[in-house]
């Protein structure tokens, strides 16, 4: 008998504790993240495409499109040559990522991040540093020249992507030091809102710029952008768990009502102040919702993304329809005006509001832990910093091998489309 219990006792010690359920492949999660990446995927050469391009003049509809399709497409694939190494190889200082996966090295059908394979975890993390610089072009649309965009999207991704990346969620010293970013409010949204400020300032105001009127050649693109964006940001937020979880659905469900909270509060405030509630300031203001929750989703409740959503409306229509004309800058899209302030509102928040019953160890100013807000605004004054120095450097950098960045006077005037890819969005009769 004695003999019967040891061996049962072996077994059953066996099936209890082979690995962890960390280190066990799990299809639920496996399928919500696939699903979420082609969510995330579609925002960039879709929704913003047609966000993006919609707002645009007419004669530089195309170049619009055809610089956010570029942009997804370098990042694709310097994402898996080195980018996602920097962002998610080894530590080296909390700086940047080790090259041990160097063309993807090391990593098999065989490989997991958590329970879900590693090829899956590279393909969603590329789509975040695909968009964060499509989102950059939002600011300078209509005056760079193609090729220079090219080469500053490598540049970008390369040098100012993928470190802080790494430091909020590759282990580097941004996550370390306790900063809350659950979907990309530094890495995404502050990122790209600063990077397009510093473009933008570079390259100087567009020709005619605050003395002749600057028409979107389609806002029913540009709604059409955005109804795209909301749909895929819930794979951004929600896929951002890493897991088909309780966590997942809460970040689903904030990150819709943040949106449709924002969307109302730009909408009314525009009423209020002009007469006229336009569809381009209700769309503006979905995407300053959804922007503003993006840090947030994974660790505020529904009270918490009413409140961000309510004054990242109001927060956008500001410095999009005041500040900015008041500080005379050409932000084409407002670029800065939403992503970056809006990115900033939402880290801060999260730093008010994060709520432990919501993802443990995760406590805001409200839950009896002032000093998470102040962590929150280290990070947002380390990203800015670094990203605008470092832009600053891409961009000279860029220059010196392009020959310089802005496109000549007489093409800007007779429009990108024609000049850079001759064809025309629209037949103008």
């Amino acid at each position: 008998m004695k003999v019967k219990h040891l061996w049962l006792t072996l077994f059953l010690g066996l099936i209890a504790s082979p690995v962890s359920a960390e280190d066990t492949l799990n299809s639920g999660d496996t399928a919500w993240i696939i699903v979420s990446t082609a969510l995330v995927m579609m925002m960039t050469p879709a929704g913003l495409a047609l966000f993006y391009g919609g707002m645009s003049r007419y004669k530089n509809l195309l170049n619009t499109l055809a610089m956010t399709f570029v942009s997804y497409c370098l990042a694709s694939v310097i994402w898996m040559m080195w980018g996602y190494t920097l962002a998610f190889g080894s530590s080296k200082g909390g700086i940047i990522g080790g090259f041990e996966h160097f063309f993807m090295s090391g990593i098999d059908i065989n490989s997991l991040s958590g329970t879900i394979p590693t090829y899956v975890f590279a393909m969603f993390q590329m789509t975040f540093a695909a968009i964060t610089v499509a989102l950059v072009l939002g600011s300078i649309v209509d005056r760079m020249k193609f090729s220079s965009w090219i080469v500053f999207t490598v540049l970008w991704v390369t040098f100012i992507y993928c470190p802080i990346a790494h430091w909020v969620w590759g282990g580097g010293w941004m996550g370390e030091m306790g900063a809350l970013d659950f979907a990309g409010g530094n890495v995404v949204h502050i990122n790209a809102g600063i990077a397009g400020l510093v473009l933008a300032l570079v390259l100087g105001k567009r020709v005619g710029y605050g003395k002749e009127a600057m028409f979107p050649s389609s806002i029913a693109l540009t709604v059409l952008g955005a109804a795209l964006l909301w749909f895929g940001w819930f794979g951004f937020n929600a896929g951002s768990e890493l897991a088909a979880d309780g966590v997942a659905a809460s970040a689903f469900m904030v990150t819709n009502t943040s949106a449709a909270t924002a969307a109302l509060s730009w909408m009314f405030i525009e009423w209020i102040a002009t007469g006229k509630p336009t569809v381009l300031g209700i769309a503006s203001g979905v995407v300053a919702g959804l922007v503003a929750i993006t840090p947030a989703a994974g660790f505020v409740n529904l009270p918490a993304s009413l409140i961000i959503g309510l004054v990242s409306g109001a927060l956008g229509f500001f410095f999009v329809v005041v500040v900015k004309h008041k500080a005379g800058y050409d932000d084409s899209l407002d670029a800065f005006g939403v992503h970056g302030i809006c990115g900033i509102w939402g880290a801060l928040a999260t730093g008010l509001f994060a709520n432990p019953s919501i993802t443990e160890g995760a406590a805001g100013f409200f839950y009896g832990n002032p000093g998470q807000l102040w962590i929150q605004f280290v990070s947002i004054i380390a990203t800015a910093t670094y990203t605008a120095i470092g832009t600053l450097i891409v961009i000279f950098v860029t220059k010196f091998l392009t020959g310089g960045i802005r496109v000549e006077h007489d093409d800007e005037i007779q429009g990108l489309d024609n000049v850079f890819h001759g064809e025309r969005g629209f037949e103008i009769m």
